[in-house]
């Protein structure tokens, strides 16, 4: 574990910066291929974990400063960073204006998912460990990453079990039985379901079955009179609609818990009082940092508007709506994303921007302005919950908050690498974007955002939305801000993989037997189970990208 001073590892220290900016441009390069190829990107945060380890075992005197836990963190940082913000960022923006037709808007969509992304940086990090994201969360993740960094450098019986955890789960992921489990056994949602909220879980797991079966429940259901139902809940906007109201009532529960009176200011804070875990970060800090954030996004739309031109196909008014439209989705979608992430290791970033492009579609925004809206809003959240993992590593590894001068200056660096990792892997999106284009390689959800425009608003999409919001807000607010059943729930609708969601539930069964008697080794599993996913996942992606198999 970390050491009990003041001063962390530096970021910008020469070692530690050469090798994270390179491993950084690969894992760039990497995931950009990925998620062209086959539409999703894996656990980076767990790779990098894996590259820093590696790096620390190379025989040389040089690499021998990367046995430190805080070195290896911040490389994991950057390395996941530069994976995230490339692919789920940089790419699938321009990807957007390469799908809708128009390659003159490229370079400012690129430089407006710049911006976006470093503001999501900025955004995380100043209210990492607050009520609405405390550090005590879940993170799933990132407690993964931090078992197995630790494990790592202590060895024993803990990284036995972990390691034990680590073949089950890739093995698990290995195990593709068509047409049955055709993606393997979901063993990263059976070590989340181990680590996370189990109310949450449950929300979730209820959801994607929900969402995956629904043709087969809608069928027996026809059947026996009850008529209407949608054939697929995935082609309608049912799960939007439910994600729109749970989305609205957790961001006023949000706001109650930031803008009540500051009542824990003669708390210590970054402790554990009364069996209560006291943030470090204040409300009335929460609250200037929502501002100052929501400001910097306006100012991202303003600056998109004119470098894009598109503030010449609107009028003063229109332009108006469309910057502050632009600034506050930005700003309310990473807050989505983060509460997701926290809850329970998934960032629904693309259904959460759909959310905000389809009410945009309403307000009659010309398409060239609603594709920029869309990069610009989608590349809000992926850094905000890659870097709450990372922080969240980073916060075990230190102590837990027991020395609180140095887990600030842990978060500091933190912040500095994933700028850094961010800024590298918008670089590599410029250097290799053509290339994609020429090749046809572009993530599958910017095809889904320009068919989206193309197709219009109609009538009875707003009907929908409206309708749906209610049990969305309804389930939200019954499961309070604690345990987002409301948003979790809407996130299993949006999800098309039912197996993941019978994963969850027995996961949850098997930890209500068993959590009295074997927590601490439940938990160890479930780090292993995702680990252990996320390798077999990134590995067979590469596989997959190149056409190995």
């Amino acid at each position: 574990m970390s050491q009990n001073t003041s001063q962390h590892v530096k970021a910008m220290e020469k070692e530690t910066f050469l090798v994270s900016l390179l491993v950084t441009f690969f894992s760039a390069i990497i995931c950009m291929q990925i998620i062209a190829r086959i539409g999703i990107t894996p656990n980076t945060s767990i790779i990098g974990a894996l590259i820093a380890m590696s790096i620390a075992r190379i025989p040389s005197t040089a690499l021998s400063k990367f046995r430190s836990l805080d070195r290896q963190n911040l490389v994991q940082t950057m390395t996941s960073a530069g994976g995230f913000a490339a692919a789920n960022c940089g790419l699938l923006a321009v990807g957007i204006l390469y799908s809708f037709g128009d390659l003159k808007l490229v370079i400012p969509m690129l430089l407006g998912s710049t911006i976006a992304t470093l503001i999501g940086i900025y955004f995380v990090y100043k209210v990492y460990d607050s009520e609405m994201y405390p550090a005590s969360g879940s993170w799933p993740p990132g407690v993964a990453t931090a078992a197995a960094l630790i494990a790592g450098d202590e060895g024993g019986a803990k990284a036995k079990t972990l390691f034990k955890g680590i073949i089950l789960g890739a093995l698990g992921t290995a195990l593709r039985v068509k047409p049955v489990i055709p993606s393997g056994l979901p063993m990263a949602g059976v070590g989340i379901a181990f680590i996370a909220n189990p109310s949450a879980m449950l929300a979730l797991g209820i959801g994607l079955i929900l969402r995956g079966y629904f043709p087969q429940i809608s069928s027996v259901m026809t059947s026996m009179g009850l008529s209407g139902l949608p054939a697929d809940l995935g082609k309608t906007y049912i799960p939007h609609g439910v994600m729109i109201g749970a989305g609205f009532v957790s961001l006023i529960q949000a706001m109650i818990i930031i803008f009540k009176k500051d009542s824990s200011a003669d708390k210590t804070r970054g402790k554990i009082e009364n069996n209560e875990y006291i943030p470090t970060v204040s409300p009335s800090e929460t609250k200037k940092v929502i501002f100052m954030s929501f400001v910097l996004f306006i100012a991202g739309a303003l600056v998109l508007a004119f470098i894009s031109g598109v503030y010449t196909e609107m009028t003063t008014s229109k332009l108006a709506l469309w910057i502050f439209w632009s600034g506050i989705s930005a700003l309310i979608a990473p807050i989505l994303v983060g509460l997701c992430a926290m809850h329970s290791g998934w960032f629904p970033g693309f259904a959460i921007t759909i959310i905000f492009l389809t009410i945009g579609l309403f307000m009659n925004f010309p398409p060239l302005a609603l594709a920029l809206l869309s990069g610009y809003v989608a590349s809000t959240g992926p850094c905000f919950a890659d870097m709450g993992y990372d922080l969240k590593t980073g916060w075990i590894i230190r102590g837990m908050g027991k020395n609180i001068p140095y887990e600030f200056d842990g978060r500091r660096q933190q912040f500095i690498s994933e700028m850094i990792g961010g800024i590298v892997a918008m670089i590599a999106v410029a250097l290799f974007m053509n290339m994609h284009f020429k090749l046809d390689l572009i993530p599958p959800v910017s095809r889904a955002f320009a068919v989206t425009i193309k197709a219009g608003s109609s009538p009875q999409i707003l009907r929908e939305l409206v309708i749906w919001a209610i049990p969305g807000a309804i389930i939200q607010f019954v499961g309070k801000a604690k345990r987002a059943l409301g948003i979790l729930f809407a996130t299993g609708l949006l999800i098309n993989n039912p197996i993941y969601g019978v994963g969850l539930l027995i996961a949850v069964a098997i930890r209500c037997i068993y959590e009295k008697t074997h927590k601490e080794k439940m938990e160890l599993y479930g780090a292993g189970f995702i680990a252990g996913d996320g390798i077999y996942g990134f590995f067979f992606s590469i596989g997959r990208s190149f056409g190995w198999w």
